[in-house]
């Protein structure tokens, strides 16, 4: 027996802003809920308050079943954490305080060889073995073979920013699906993954007995697993629930039904409000001159004033307003040509052109070296020319590579970082990002900062800083720059991982008017559609063009 009851849950930020306003639902035992909303309606922090990692200011939480957790930072990891670390990460709280004790107790080991420690060491694996670590750590050899294709004795000490963000995801969510946990509470658990890993996220998702509440924005993965789906909408102080009882095919339709009655709802009300003042104004005029109108002019104002404590009916959501431009520019019109290019260690040689206004989708497993190909494309290509140099001060890792790709003049790359990691952006506030400008990009005076903050939905966030916003307002910032930065090229590594379903139609429809050419890895099968061409990085270590979209290349087979 696992579930969730989450009731009249509010929320303030440190600011006094309400983010959340009296939530209230249930996830039913056995059932897959997913969590959708817009970007920055709260649901990381819902899911934290669920989780217990915050305190609600009014409401409360109840739930039955052991839960398992999977945060949003799975995917991001870039410290000097291992692959055992991560798999610490995802397991019950005793296990996972076994297993730290182990590890502390071993640093002291090398500092220290005296008794007292060996003896803190011995106790230390005493406790791991009685907390059940010698049999998880079988199910982590499977875990390893199956997420990484390495056994848990060999990739345990792997740095665990060594995997791709895939990688680490499936680890994670292999361990949990495979782990004790009745209860699943997963952040965005198909960020990152290509689509064999999330179409096997589908099958687990579907054959899995736990109870699973997730956060997603993957329009298939929502039609193809959620059997339940949760909605927080915006609203004027703050974000409220809706749920809806069905999959994502019937959810369009659902919501745009429920909002049209709100709408007729709200109609009929103002209605009756006017027609109840104005009964009670013309009473109030008659009782000035007879007296044997007062008490019909007190019984309208009773009626008034019931009609008004009641209330209106359930106020319509607001909608978000995402309009992002990406305006580009005329470029020679061979955009990109390599010749005999080896991603080293990734791919074998290939040759390719791209041409100016082409949309090419770049697909192909996890680790096969996608963002790889376009991290050495933003730094401007092999030998590149001062024209060429990146329109962001994005750190951008070298990439090892033989032969040659070259960019076509007057191109300038724009490069949209996966991770959202931007050093340069850290500690400053939107406003004054956009207000100071860089050498890249003009200033902008406070009114056209905050109204080109407006148009990307990020107008109530112009005095945060960047490190503070949702991943996916992090993204739309991003994009927003890159509109302002004049860039030729767009290098787009996973745009719409972190976009809420209105923004990636947004995004959409500004690449499809933007006037330059545009090279995107993704696994958004609805974003795929969009685009002209394919460049796959196949599981044999060949790079193939197609003119539709391919999906099942398996791990690209090489020594690990």
């Amino acid at each position: 027996m696992a579930h969730i009851d989450v009731s009249g849950i509010d929320y303030f930020l440190s600011d006094g802003t309400q983010l959340l306003n009296g939530v209230t639902f249930k996830v039913p035992d056995g059932t897959k809920t997913a969590l959708i909303g817009p970007n920055g309606t709260g649901k990381t922090t819902l899911f934290r308050i669920i989780s217990g990692d915050l305190t609600p200011d009014e409401g409360a939480i109840g739930r039955s079943g052991n839960m398992g957790i999977m945060g949003q930072f799975v995917g991001q990891v870039r410290d000097d954490s291992t692959v055992r670390d991560l798999l610490v990460s995802a397991a019950p709280p005793a296990l996972a305080a076994a297993a730290r004790e182990v590890d502390e107790s071993e640093l002291a080991m090398m500092e220290h060889d005296d008794e007292p420690t060996q003896m803190r060491y011995a106790q230390a694996v005493v406790d791991w073995g009685d907390a059940g670590g010698y049999d998880v750590e079988t199910v982590w050899d499977e875990v390893c073979m199956a997420a990484l294709g390495v056994p848990f004795d060999r990739a345990q000490h792997r740095p665990a920013s060594s995997l791709s963000g895939g990688e680490q995801k499936r680890l994670v969510l292999e361990a949990l699906f495979a782990g004790p946990d009745e209860l699943l509470l997963l952040d965005e658990p198909d960020n990152y993954l290509d689509v064999p890993g999330k179409r096997w996220l589908e099958d687990k998702l579907n054959e899995s007995k736990k109870t699973v509440f997730f956060i997603s924005h993957d329009r298939e993965l929502l039609n193809n697993a959620a059997g339940r789906i949760v909605t927080l909408e915006p609203g004027i102080n703050g974000a409220g629930a809706w749920v809806h009882g069905g999959g994502f095919g019937s959810y369009v339709d659902a919501r745009a039904d429920r909002n049209a009655r709100f709408e007729e709802l709200r109609k009929r009300w103002d209605e009756e409000h006017v027609k109840l003042k104005e009964l009670v104004n013309m009473y109030k005029n008659k009782a000035a001159f007879r007296s044997d109108m007062a008490n019909r002019y007190h019984a309208a104002q009773t009626r008034l004033a019931k009609f008004l404590e009641a209330g209106p009916p359930e106020a319509l959501p607001i909608e978000q307003n995402v309009h992002m431009r990406l305006k580009g520019g005329r470029t020679a019109k061979r955009a990109i040509v390599a010749e005999k290019l080896e991603l080293t260690g990734l791919m074998k040689p290939f040759s390719t052109e791209v041409w100016f206004g082409d949309r090419v989708g770049v697909l192909g497993s996890n680790g096969s070296g996608k963002s790889h190909f376009l991290r050495l494309l933003a730094m401007g290509g092999t030998d590149p020319e001062r024209e060429h140099v990146p329109v962001s001060d994005v750190e951008i890792a070298e990439v090892p590579h033989e032969g040659t790709v070259k960019l076509g003049a007057r191109i300038r790359p724009g490069f949209f970082a996966q991770t959202h990691v931007r050093p340069d952006l850290l500690g400053k506030t939107l406003l004054e990002i956009l207000h100071r400008g860089d050498e890249h990009r003009s200033g902008l005076g406070r009114e056209a900062a905050a109204g080109a903050l407006d148009g990307y939905g990020l107008a109530g966030q112009s005095e945060q800083k960047y490190e503070s916003l949702s991943g996916g307002q992090q993204a739309r910032f991003q994009i927003l720059l890159l509109q302002l930065s004049g860039a030729t090229l767009l290098l787009l590594d996973e745009p719409t991982d972190n976009l809420d379903l209105h923004s990636a139609e947004a995004l959409e429809r500004a690449i499809d008017h933007f006037e330059g050419t545009v090279l995107a890895v993704t696994h958004d099968r609805w974003f795929a559609r969009t685009f002209d061409r394919f460049l796959v990085f196949g599981s044999d270590g060949r790079v193939y063009e197609s003119a539709e979209p391919v999906w099942d290349e398996k791990r690209v087979e090489r020594a690990r």
